[in-house]
Parts: C-alpha cells; sequence; structure tokens
C-alpha cells in the first residue's frame, strides 16, 4: 500500500495511530496538490471511536498509519497531539473540511463526487451544496447497498466514479467501512478519496449536529450518544480505554523528555 504522506506536516502516533497536526488550510493545499498532479490519495478525519477501532484490530491499524492525510477531528487528539508536543495543533472537523474543500471546488472547478449514505439523503445533501456553493461541479453520487459489495459491485461502483471525471470524492459510510474501501479503491481514480462520516447526514439536514460548544469541550460524543444509545458500547468501553491508554502515553512521553533534558545539563 503506497502512500503519498507529506512529511512537511508534524503528527504524532497516539495510541498506535498517526496523526496529522494539520490545519484547513494546510489539508486544502495538500489535496489540491495531489489533485493537480494526478496523484491518488486518502484522506481520513481520526476521532477516538477510529483510533481504539485501530487499536482492536491491527489490520485497520495498518489502514489508517497509511492514508496520505489523517486530520485530527476529535478534541480529545487535538489535545493529545498539544501534550505530546505539537501545542499549536488545531482541530479539523471531517464535516466541517467537507465545506471547506466544496467551497474551493466551486472556485477552481474541481469536480466532486458522493458516495455513501441513502438516495434520500445524497438528494437532500446534493440540493443543498448547490444553493450553499453556487458553480459547485456534482459529477455524481451513488447511495451503495449496506450490506458488502460483491467483487462485480465495486468494479462497476469504481467505473462510475472513474467516468464521472470526479477528482474529489467524499466517502460517508461511517467507521471502518469507508476507510477500508478507500485503501483498497485508493488507486482506482486518480483522484482524492475523504472520509468525512456522518457529514452526508449533517449536511442534508436529516440529523443535527452537536452545539458547536459541546464540540470545544469534547462533549460531542455525548451529544451522539444521547442521540443513538445504541452506541453506548462504544462510548463507555472505548472512551475510558482512550483515556487511560493516552493518559499512560503522554506521562511515559513527558518523564523521557524531562529525563533527556536532565542528561542534556
Amino acid at each position: 500500500m503506497n502512500c503519498s504522506h507529506a512529511s512537511a506536516i508534524p503528527s504524532r502516533v497516539v495510541v498506535g495511530t498517526r496523526v496529522d497536526a494539520t490545519s484547513y488550510d494546510l489539508a486544502v493545499a495538500q489535496i489540491q496538490d495531489w489533485i493537480a498532479k494526478g496523484q491518488p490519495a486518502y484522506v481520513i478525519a481520526a476521532n477516538v471511536h477510529g483510533v481504539m477501532t485501530a487499536w482492536w484490530d491491527p489490520s485497520f491499524r495498518e489502514v489508517v498509519n497509511h492514508a496520505d492525510l489523517v486530520t485530527p477531528d476529535g478534541m480529545p487528539l487535538v489535545w493529545a497531539l498539544r501534550l505530546l508536543g505539537i501545542p499549536e495543533a488545531t482541530r479539523v472537523y471531517g464535516p466541517d473540511l467537507m465545506l471547506t474543500l466544496c467551497a474551493h471546488c466551486a472556485q477552481s472547478g474541481i469536480p466532486i463526487y458522493l458516495y455513501g449514505s441513502t438516495a434520500l439523503v445524497l438528494e437532500k445533501l446534493q440540493r443543498n451544496l448547490q444553493e450553499q456553493f453556487p458553480g459547485l461541479i456534482l459529477a455524481g453520487s451513488h447511495a451503495p447497498p449496506f450490506r458488502s459489495l460483491t467483487p462485480a459491485e465495486e468494479a462497476t461502483d469504481q467505473a462510475r466514479i472513474r467516468e464521472s471525471g470526479a477528482r474529489l470524492i467524499f466517502v460517508g459510510l461511517g467507521c471502518p467501512k469507508q476507510e477500508r474501501l478507500m485503501a483498497r479503491w485508493r488507486g482506482s481514480v486518480n483522484g482524492v478519496w475523504i472520509g468525512v462520516g456522518a457529514a452526508f447526514n449533517f449536511h442534508s439536514g436529516t440529523v443535527a449536529q452537536a452545539p458547536r460548544w459541546m464540540m470545544g469541550l469534547g462533549l460531542e460524543w455525548l451529544y451522539r450518544w444521547w442521540q443513538e444509545p445504541r452506541l453506548w458500547r462504544r462510548y463507555l468501553i472505548n472512551n475510558p480505554l482512550f483515556l487511560l491508554l493516552c493518559g499512560c502515553q503522554i506521562l511515559g512521553w513527558w518523564l523521557k523528555n524531562s529525563l533527556a533534558k536532565r542528561q542534556s545539563h
């Protein structure tokens, strides 16, 4: 699996998963560069759920760590980056990055493709995006079945996206399905794939986003748990375990650096 990860962007491994300390401007510039060069790439917006899924599943960890860009989608990852020596780290939230990229694509004439969710959500999403970003070129969209695709279906969907002329493909299938698909399909299109999770539901108006003040405090998970109680296992098991593992990692990092400073004097 090839990777064009931009070495100029600092990164840290957080609980076994690489997270890049990028920004909206840096991410857009990097994605634009890949598109201009016709260089296939895939971008992951990582949160605690994704990091812990990777911790439990080494094969998924490989998918994330070989991504061309991994943005800190959740505030806990931003805080981890800051505590691990990158104080300027900021959040690059998948749904906001999607809108930022759509604005850029509307200005630059870069055609986009929407892959995932349901036909109804896609219909509303396309209408909202075209209203918000006049001139945005929607090369196509497709809502695949929720089951696993057959090899023939995968080939058909890849061909459909390739023939659409899209150069930026937003994937809204949820973690870890969308990340695995992007890793498999990375080279099938001379474009950039970006997994945006629930952004399709948010921007179509079918699901409400958490208030911004909750996002800033890292409490978005609580709002989503309230909306979808079935996710209790994800939050009651993964979140405390993440805090424990990440806390131990940060403590070890600080002790190591303190010892190195003492030895240097």
